[in-house]
C-alpha cells in the first residue's frame, strides 16, 4: 500500500509538471498568435508606406521633369517667334523695294533717275534684310530631355524583403557562472559579415527550462554588443536561475531570437528576522541601525500575530536552493539585555555559503559570525559556546577580536569596512576575509552540530547585508589550500 501510494505521488507529480508545461506552452503559442498578428500589420503598413514614399517620390520627380520640358518648350518658341516675326518683316520690306526697282528701271522717264536709283540702292544698304542672320536661334531638337529608365526598372523588379541574419545559437558549455558574474557565448551558422551588433537579454527566474510567459521578473536588455560573448558582472544571485537568449541584427534590421538557454545562479540568499531582533534595531529589510529609543516598538503589533520565526536551509531544496523552513522553537524570543543581537532567518545545515556585511567602522561595538538556533536571548555574540564571531570594540580602546565560547583572540590586521563570511557547514570552517582585497583575517575551525544561522550584533552604529552572493573562487581556493593545514585558532575552538 505504501509503495504504490509513493508511486502514485510520483505520477501524480509527473502529471502536474507536464500539464505545467502544456499550460505554459498553450500560453506561448497564444501569445505567438497575438504577436503575429500585431507583426503583420506592422510590416504590412511598413511595405505601404515604403511604396508611397516610392510613388511620391517617382510623381514628384516626373513633375519636375515635365516642368523642365514645358520651359524649355516655352523658351525656345518665343526665341524661334520672335526671329519668325522680325524676318516677316524684313522681307516684306525687301519686296516692297524690289518691287520699286523694278518699276524705276522699266519707267521711259530719264529725268530723275539718277537719283532714284541712288535713293533704292540707299534703302537696300539699310535694308533690315541685310542685317538678319538666316541662322536659327533655337534647335528644334528635344532629344537632351528624352529619357530611358530601363536600368532604374530592373532595379525595381529586383526589389526583395530584407535579408533578416540568421539565428545565433548560445554554447552552454562555454558559457561560465562564476564570481556573481555570468559570461555568454554564441556563435551563427555560417559567417555573416553584414552583422551590426548583438541584443542578449536576461531574465532572472526561479523555474528551470524554457521562459514562461508569466513570469514574476522583465527581460533586460543589453543593446550594441560587437562580438559573439558578453560577461555580465556585479550581479547579484537572487533568484535560482538567469534565462538568456540573443538576437543579430544588421543595419536594417533584427533577426529572430536564439534558444533560450536557462543557467543555475546557486547564491546564499536571506533577509534578516526582525522577530528576533533586539528592541533597539531598527531593521529594514537588510539593513539595521541602533536606535536608543527602542526602534522595534512599532512592530509590537506584528508580534502578537507571529507564530513563529521563519528559517530557510539552503540544502533543503534540490540544486542547493534554500527552502523555508520552520524553526525548531515556537515564537523565537527577541535578544534583550546587552545582547543587541539579530538574527538572519536562513539556517546553514549544508554546503558552502558565503556573505557580506557593510558596517559603519565608528558604531561603539560591531560582530558577525553564525550561532546555533539555541542561543539564549540574552547571550551576546562570541560569549557562548553557541556562537562564533568577529567582534570590533570602539569603546575607549579600539580592538578587533575573533571571539567564541567567552574566549578572544585580538587580530593584526586592519579593520575593513566590509567583511565577507564564508561557512563550509561539512567541514566546519567558518572564516572572514576583507571583503574587498578578500584577505583572510581569521578562521575557525569546529564540528557544527546543528544548523547555524549568520548572527549580527550592534551597539550605537549601523550595518548593511548584501546576500545573493556566490563564494568567491579565490577564497574557494585559499581554503583548499589550508584544508590540509593545522588551525592556530583551536583554542577558541
Amino acid at each position: 500500500m505504501g509503495d504504490q501510494k509513493e508511486s502514485l505521488r510520483k505520477i501524480t507529480h509527473t502529471l502536474a509538471t507536464k500539464n505545467d508545461e502544456i499550460s505554459n506552452f498553450i500560453c506561448g503559442l497564444k501569445q505567438s498568435l497575438d504577436n503575429l498578428e500585431a507583426n503583420s500589420s506592422r510590416v504590412q503598413e511598413d511595405l505601404d508606406s515604403e511604396f508611397s514614399s516610392l510613388h511620391s517620390i517617382l510623381d514628384d520627380m516626373k513633375e519636375n521633369m515635365m516642368t523642365r520640358i514645358k520651359q524649355e518648350r516655352a523658351s525656345r518658341t518665343y526665341e524661334l517667334q520672335s526671329q519668325l516675326s522680325a524676318c516677316s518683316k524684313a522681307l516684306e520690306s525687301s519686296e516692297e523695294l524690289l518691287e520699286l526697282a523694278n518699276q524705276t528701271l522699266c519707267s521711259s522717264e530719264t529725268d530723275g533717275f539718277n537719283q532714284a536709283a541712288k535713293d533704292i540702292k540707299d534703302s537696300v544698304t539699310m535694308a533690315p534684310a541685310f542685317r538678319l542672320s538666316l541662322k536659327a536661334k533655337a534647335s528644334d531638337n528635344m532629344s537632351h530631355l528624352m529619357v530611358d529608365f530601363s536600368q532604374e526598372r530592373e532595379m525595381l523588379q529586383e526589389l526583395k524583403f530584407l535579408p533578416v541574419p540568421a539565428t545565433p545559437e548560445i554554447q552552454v558549455s562555454e558559457c561560465q557562472v562564476c564570481d556573481n558574474t555570468v559570461t555568454i557565448v554564441w556563435t551563427l551558422p555560417e559567417p555573416d559579415g553584414k552583422i551590426d551588433h548583438y541584443i542578449l537579454e536576461h531574465r532572472r527566474t526561479n523555474h528551470e527550462g524554457p521562459p514562461r510567459i508569466r513570469e514574476d521578473y522583465p527581460w533586460m536588455v543589453l543593446e550594441g554588443i560587437r562580438e559573439m560573448d558578453h560577461t555580465l558582472t556585479g550581479l547579484r544571485f537572487d533568484t535560482r536561475y538567469m534565462t538568456f537568449r540573443v538576437k543579430a541584427c544588421n543595419k536594417a534590421v533584427a533577426g529572430e531570437f536564439s534558444e533560450p538557454i536557462t543557467l543555475e545562479t546557486h547564491a546564499f540568499t536571506f533577509k534578516l528576522d526582525s522577530g528576533s531582533s533586539h528592541q533597539n534595531l531598527k531593521v529594514e529589510d537588510l539593513s539595521v541601525e541602533w536606535d536608543s529609543s527602542g526602534g522595534k516598538i512599532q512592530e509590537i503589533r506584528k508580534e502578537k500575530n507571529r507564530t513563529n520565526s521563519p528559517m530557510h536551509s539552503p540544502a533543503r531544496a534540490s540544486l542547493m536552493s534554500p527552502k523555508r523552513a520552520p524553526t525548531a522553537r515556537v515564537g523565537r524570543d527577541r535578544f534583550t539585555a546587552e545582547s543587541y543581537t539579530v538574527l538572519a532567518d536562513t539556517m546553514i545545515d549544508a554546503g558552502q555559503q558565503y556573505w557580506e556585511v557593510r558596517f559603519d567602522k565608528e558604531s561603539k561595538a560591531f560582530a558577525v559570525g553564525v550561532a546555533l538556533r539555541s542561543l539564549g536571548r540574552f547571550d551576546q555574540l562570541g560569549k557562548s559556546s553557541a556562537s562564533w564571531c568577529i567582534h570590533l570594540n570602539n569603546w575607549l580602546q579600539q580592538s578587533l577580536t575573533a571571539k567564541h565560547n567567552n574566549k578572544a583572540r585580538t587580530l593584526d590586521c586592519p579593520i575593513p569596512s566590509s567583511i565577507g563570511v564564508y561557512c563550509n557547514y561539512e567541514e566546519g570552517v567558518l572564516s572572514f576575509f576583507n571583503s574587498k582585497t578578500k584577505q583572510l583575517m581569521h578562521t575557525f575551525r569546529t564540528k557544527f552540530q546543528q544548523p547555524v544561522i549568520p548572527a549580527f550584533m550592534v551597539w550605537n552604529g549601523s550595518f548593511s547585508v548584501v546576500t545573493g552572493l556566490q563564494v568567491p573562487s579565490v577564497v574557494q581556493s585559499g581554503q583548499r589550500k589550508n584544508s590540509g593545514t593545522s588551525s592556530s585558532n583551536a583554542s577558541l575552538t
